[in-house]
């Protein structure tokens, strides 16, 4: 008899992984808290193992004790699935727009995310005739104050947020160009926040140029920056109002409306 695929689903080597799985699987079916005793019963774990395993989560805010030996699942996964649905859908509305974008200046156009200290291409349009070779691929990552998007990032972070961020990265450069100093740093993000645009003028890649715009969700935050890259001879100031007009479709498309 052939089993059902998915009691076919490979488990995970470590035991302890298993185990903390199946712990929020039992949650994720209850709405209301679960007691200890019930949650070891459903599990088939000792109570003591399942209380080790549900504090380490709680810890990692996975699981919260809204009361004393009661567990339910925490805030974290909320988080962390607000931002992938956040990231699947961007891209979904970004892809179209960016493609067209990309017919009309013929370089590279990227999509890209603040996670952390950095940003991540989530997604990009280009083609071999940019005559540009793309040195960051889908997933890559680069710090924020040597990037386009990550300076429209930095711009709506309050002055403390953006010290901290100083201090955490020491603002390392990586061509000459690099901005490695913050009276100048916030200088830049002024004219970020003024005009809506900012510009990487090859601070991250010798010989590369990029100019962005934000993205907006239907909360009116920032979710995202839209970017085109181009060799430094070669980036056309004509883009800009397109550029813009993209990310404004894109951020019309997460319900974003203009104020």
């Amino acid at each position: 008899m052939v089993k059902p695929e998915s009691s076919l689903t490979v488990k995970p080597t470590v035991q302890v992984i298993e185990r903390m799985f199946s712990l929020l699987d039992i949650l994720a079916n209850r709405q209301e808290p679960m007691s200890l005793k019930e949650i070891s019963e459903k599990s088939g774990l000792h109570a003591s193992t399942a209380h080790r395993i549900l504090n380490d989560l709680a810890t990692g805010r996975f699981v919260d004790r809204p009361a004393a030996g009661s567990y339910r699942l925490g805030m974290r996964l909320l988080e962390l699935g607000n931002m992938v649905k956040a990231r699947l859908n961007v891209r979904d509305a970004a892809l179209a727009p960016m493609r067209e974008l990309h017919k009309l200046t013929q370089q590279p156009v990227n999509l890209s995310m603040r996670q952390g200290d950095e940003i991540i291409y989530v997604e990009r349009a280009y083609s071999e005739r940019s005559g540009m070779q793309v040195v960051r691929a889908i997933g890559g990552r680069a710090p924020l104050h040597l990037t386009s998007v990550g300076k429209l990032f930095l711009a709506f972070d309050d002055p403390q947020r953006l010290r901290s961020y100083a201090t955490r990265t020491g603002l390392a450069g990586q061509t000459r160009n690099s901005i490695t100093q913050l009276p100048i740093l916030e200088r830049e993000l002024s004219k970020a926040r003024q005009y809506g645009i900012a510009r990487d003028n090859e601070e991250l890649e010798l010989g590369v140029r990029c100019m962005a715009a934000g993205i907006y969700d239907d909360q009116n935050a920032l979710v995202a920056g839209l970017s085109i890259s181009a060799p430094a001879d070669r980036l056309e100031e004509h883009w800009l109002p397109k550029l813009q007009a993209t990310a404004n479709e894109i951020s019309a498309a997460l319900g974003y409306k203009t104020r």
